[in-house]
């Protein structure tokens, strides 16, 4: 029986091990300190503040033992008692600085729920989280990613380093209860093996946490299918998007610069996707509600219905319950 307490003992934490040694002995020498002075320490309650004050080497000198046992008692507390409390003073400072340092290197385990998941640091997510945070949005971000050493953002987002392929790195993201992802291309590879590291990193997600929605950055249009077998619910097309841009440019640059200038704008969160249960008023159809959201200042561009988009259909185009607006405010 005493080995198996013993045993247990020794399995607790340091600072758990140390503390209770401290408190034992502050509380034994405050017992005795009563029993060998019970004229100065009346009560046990005086001997053990007296005890906490020695160790701890404020010395307030309320209490003080007057007899030579007594303070060959105060001189032991101190030899040991001051030794076991400094102790478990540095493994505490120890344990907070080494928890401080693994949420750095992004050795930690991410706790909270509903957050956003970014793989991959780079321009595009840094912009992603930059955008978050000048938005005041508060979404809890997640970062992953095994090329950096360091939290790039240490007082905004959680990091965590390691591949995004293994499940112990997203477990360790807490996937299993974040409300997105988002998976950027691996810029310092190859666009073939970047797409690839993609799909899977989408597949171990999905292996996980099948419902979560994800995007996914695409480089090379072969892949294109093969990400949406995987499950992406979105695929960003990054450089089909650069190609068009630069080749219309060639052909009528007056038309992309507005374009772009209005890519610019929809940064500012002007472009919104209403549900149309949010809309009061008399719906009717297209041109309708056109002229009624005109009325307020919006720009009804189209309708959002399932996956698919309509841009500016026939005017007399019908509304369903579950639509969502496409607007410009």
């Amino acid at each position: 029986m005493p080995n198996s307490i013993l045993s247990r003992f020794l399995r607790l934490p340091l600072s758990i091990r140390v503390l209770t040694i401290s408190l034992t002995i502050i509380i034994l020498f405050g017992f005795f300190i009563t029993f060998i002075e019970p004229e100065t320490f009346p009560t046990i309650f005086e001997g053990i503040w007296w005890a906490i004050i020695t160790t701890s080497t404020v010395g307030y000198g309320d209490y003080a033992p007057i007899t030579v046992l007594g303070r060959i008692t105060g001189m032991l507390l101190i030899l040991t008692g001051v030794g076991f409390l400094s102790t478990y003073l540095v493994t505490l400072a120890t344990a907070a600085v080494a928890k401080q340092n693994a949420y750095l290197e992004g050795k930690t385990t991410y706790k909270g729920q509903n957050h956003l998941i970014i793989i991959g640091w780079n321009e595009r997510s840094k912009l992603i989280i930059h955008s978050i945070i000048k938005d005041q949005e508060n979404i809890p971000i997640t970062l992953v990613d095994e090329s950096l050493t360091t939290n790039p953002v240490p007082e905004t987002i959680h990091f965590v380093r390691g591949n995004s392929n293994l499940d112990s790195v997203l477990l360790k993201a807490n996937i299993m209860t974040a409300s997105k992802v988002i998976i950027t291309a691996d810029q310092n590879k190859e666009e073939l093996q970047a797409d690839m590291h993609s799909i899977l990193s989408l597949l171990a997600i999905k292996g996980l946490n099948a419902k979560i929605p994800c995007i996914v950055e695409i480089l090379t249009a072969e892949q294109i299918q093969n990400a949406k077998r995987a499950g992406a619910d979105e695929i960003i097309e990054t450089n089909s998007l650069t190609s068009f841009v630069m080749h219309n440019s060639l052909t009528s640059q007056d038309t992309m610069i507005a374009f772009l200038e209005l890519l610019n704008q929809l940064k500012d969160k002007k472009l919104q996707f209403i549900p149309l249960t949010n809309i009061h008023g008399e719906l009717g159809d297209y041109l309708i509600l056109n002229n009624y959201l005109l009325a307020d200042g919006k720009l009804l561009l189209g309708v959002k219905r399932g996956g698919t988009s309509y841009l500016n259909p026939n005017p007399a185009f019908q509304f369903e319950e579950n639509d969502e607006l496409i607007i410009i405010t």
